[in-house]
């Protein structure tokens, strides 16, 4: 049951299906500062809906993109992780000579954060444009030398840059269409500011291994929709936008990469794996409401066994802290109701996190030197999607027995 009448983000029909109720949540960026600690936190709805007549995933708009990016406080750089600068690097590389992108080119980015992707076209003598909402993570892509618009993207700063000439040649965005509540707006900008012959990319989080491997966590307030091929496809035709190429990667626990031009630009044929997604898809049942019904017990189920494993580790008398301070770890945390009882204190790289609190949980962030100091049994990854990198990193661990335990897609303790 709904309170309100709720209009679907793209198509505007009446959301009434919901996909999976986490209850309510804190903004999962939002880190508390120490001198906050007395004062208390809003929490919103965390409850996500399936559409019944065109299948977007999404959250109701209870907290404003100004809101979530644009006080220059946003504490997510994403600097920080090395295998998404080498992910980013590499797509750099394969782009250019794909396209044949050169010193006459133009590559805008929409929320480029702080320059970490732009850098590499930079590098190759390629002209940039950088468009980022939060003032703090562009402040730092200026100073690498990233010219950096700090606005919010849609038809407005389209329109805008287009009177600059600031058209581009190709229009990328990373895990910000997810990021967008005027899905409408955002898509109807790109095709503005798109070259007649230019190409758009956006990398996303998949919706089919968000299912299928229990990435619940992935849903936080400042990720309003969550897309299957089919629909996200659908989204770009309605705005003259054809998907011609779309790449399926492990980022991020599972995104797609889309390739897109203007409809009306024929000198890009729609290439096999389009047709070749769109139709697995619909064999799995991703326009058919029975696919989404069984995701909820599923969510509920892996809550339960987290906290029978974070109770039975400490009646034994054994220790568990985190490492890093992710939005999907926030999700998680206070979902299943963790706080500084389970965890006692969580671990992160970024400067700009160390030092304040979790939101909602109110678990300590530290500098990753802490785990050393006090040598827990456990460590729980939150950025689970980055285990590799960060076992590797804190492969010192194991010297005392310590051990590293995943969340998602099921509680696991690596060996």
């Amino acid at each position: 049951m709904t309170a309100r009448s709720i209009p679907c983000r793209f198509c505007e029909a009446p959301l009434v299906n919901t996909f999976v109720d986490l209850g309510t949540s804190p903004l999962c960026q939002k880190h508390v500062e120490p001198e906050d600690l007395s004062t208390s936190e809003p929490f919103y709805p965390l409850h996500a809906y399936v559409c019944d007549r065109c299948f977007l995933v999404q959250l109701d708009e209870f907290v404003s993109p100004e809101v979530i990016f644009g006080d220059g406080a946003y504490a997510y750089f994403s600097s920080y992780s090395e295998s998404w600068l080498q992910h980013v690097r590499d797509y750099a590389d394969v782009v250019t000579e794909r396209f044949a992108l050169g010193s006459s080119s133009h590559v805008v980015e929409i929320a480029s954060n702080d320059g970490y992707l732009l850098q590499w076209f930079v590098k190759k003598g390629i002209p940039v444009l950088g468009v980022e909402p939060a003032a703090n993570t562009a402040k730092v892509a200026e100073e690498r030398g990233i010219p950096t618009v700090v606005r919010f993207f849609g038809t407005e700063t389209a329109r805008a840059l287009a009177a600059q000439g600031k058209y581009a040649d190709l229009l990328l965005g990373n895990n910000v269409l997810a990021h967008v509540p005027n899905l409408n707006d955002f898509v109807g900008g790109m095709k503005i500011l798109l070259k007649p012959s230019g190409v758009i990319t956006m990398e996303f989080p998949h919706l089919q291994r968000l299912m299928e491997e229990n990435q619940f966590d992935t849903i936080y307030h400042e990720h309003f929709s969550y897309f299957s091929f089919v629909t996200v496809e659908r989204v770009f035709v309605a705005h003259g936008l054809t998907l011609f190429d779309v790449e399926e990667l492990p980022t991020h626990g599972g995104s797609l990469r889309i390739f897109a031009r203007h409809t009306s630009d024929t000198t890009k044929p729609v290439g096999a794996r389009v047709d070749a997604l769109r139709a697995r898809e619909k064999a799995l049942g991703y326009e058919d409401l029975a696919i989404y019904a069984d995701f909820r017990e599923r969510v509920r189920e892996t809550k339960r066994k987290l906290l029978t494993f974070l109770i039975d580790a400490k009646r034994t008398g054994k220790s568990v802290v985190g490492y890093g301070a992710p939005g999907k770890g926030n999700t998680l945390l206070n979902y299943c109701g963790i706080r500084t009882d389970f965890l006692d204190y969580t671990v992160d790289r970024s400067p700009h996190k160390q030092g304040r609190f979790l939101p909602g949980s109110r678990i300590p962030i530290l500098h990753p030197n802490h785990i050393s100091e006090t040598k827990p049994d456990y460590v729980l990854i939150l950025p689970w999607n980055l285990k590799e990198e960060i076992t590797n990193q804190m492969a010192h661990v194991r010297s005392w027995g310590g051990r590293f335990v995943v969340p998602i897609p099921a509680v696991t303790v690596l060996p």
